[in-house]
């Protein structure tokens, strides 16, 4: 959606709530685009590498063969 400087201003709170919606509102002057109202977004957190390290666990026979009543399985 595309509005001028004066429609903007005069129903601003009609246009947020557009935003709001999930609308992108362009304000132009005189045709030419100048600003676009857009939802705020909150900054995402930083991600820390190895954060999470110790909160799972992997079995020591992770890599180790799988029985064959599960290997025939997969064969069927």
């Amino acid at each position: 959606m595309q509005v001028n400087i004066h429609e903007a201003k005069t129903h601003l709170s009609r246009l947020l709530n557009r935003v709001i919606c999930g609308e992108e509102v362009i304000i132009s002057k005189a045709g030419k685009p100048l600003a676009k109202l857009v939802p705020f977004d909150k900054p995402r957190k930083r991600r820390v590498p190895g954060r999470d390290h110790k909160l799972g666990k992997i079995a020591r026979d992770f890599n180790a063969p799988l029985p064959n009543e599960i290997l025939e399985a997969f064969e069927r």
